[in-house]
């Protein structure tokens, strides 16, 4: 790991308003996620992890403090700044999948490169590559319908690596998915990570909190415990 932090963040704050009342959701998150680390973030409902996540991921911006994101300051970024950012620096894996059931899966995964501006022909050459990386490029011609859970998140995974991100923000990557599934696509995470990237996975689940090195919990809009885990779960299905 770098000395130098990916995501530094320092006194971030984040309230929303109901009328003139303030309601403050993040409380002074000081934090720094350095290079190829895999890091759970945990917390009870209303912890503020959501929240947290929606920063980190540039889809919201903080009321205070500072987030370095790999050497850029995305605290006050404008909305089209953001999305930039996000497009470049961040593949996001979610619970619900998002893919566009019109499209088959290597469409799907190469979605991202049309906005890099990216030519047909190129884009499905690079899907095809990160889908071979999920064990998933002999359904690359299915749509979504013809998937199962498991396969959609696979695509969902190869999609969030098409443009080499600095980091992969997963929210929940398992919830939809039976026992055996969610540990299929842990291995694929930890798989990635052994690749050089780094993870940081949202979760409520302990089991899967308990594959990544830290696990940060959140309380009431604050750190309440950051500690190493010294017995990451190593993988257990063979691909």
């Amino acid at each position: 790991m770098d000395n130098i932090a990916l995501l530094h963040l320092e006194g971030i704050r984040k309230s929303y308003y109901l009328g003139k009342q303030e309601l403050p959701v993040l409380k002074g998150i000081t934090l720094d996620i350095f290079r190829n680390e895999y890091v759970a973030l945990m917390g009870p409902s209303g912890s503020g992890k959501s929240t947290l996540m929606n920063i980190l991921g540039c889809l919201d911006s903080p009321t205070g403090g500072k987030y370095i994101l790999n050497g850029k300051d995305v605290s006050r970024m404008a909305d089209d700044d953001l999305a930039v950012v996000r497009n470049q620096e961040i593949g996001f894996v979610f619970q619900q999948f998002n893919l566009l059931s019109r499209l088959t899966a290597a469409e799907n995964v190469a979605l991202p490169l049309i906005y890099a501006g990216i030519k047909r022909k190129e884009r499905i050459e690079r899907a095809t590559e990160v889908l071979k990386r999920v064990k998933l490029d002999d359904r690359m011609d299915h749509k979504p319908n013809e998937l199962s859970g498991g396969q959609c998140q696979r695509v969902a995974i190869a999609r969030a690596l098409i443009n080499n991100p600095s980091i992969i923000l997963a929210d929940e990557p398992t919830g939809n998915l039976d026992s055996k599934t969610s540990y299929e696509i842990m291995e694929i995470l930890g798989r990635i990570h052994n690749d050089g990237n780094t993870v940081v996975l949202v979760t409520h689940e302990e089991d899967i909190s308990e594959y990544a090195q830290r696990i940060i919990r959140l309380k009431d809009g604050l750190v309440e415990t950051d500690i190493k885990n010294a017995n990451p779960t190593k993988s257990v299905m063979v691909l």
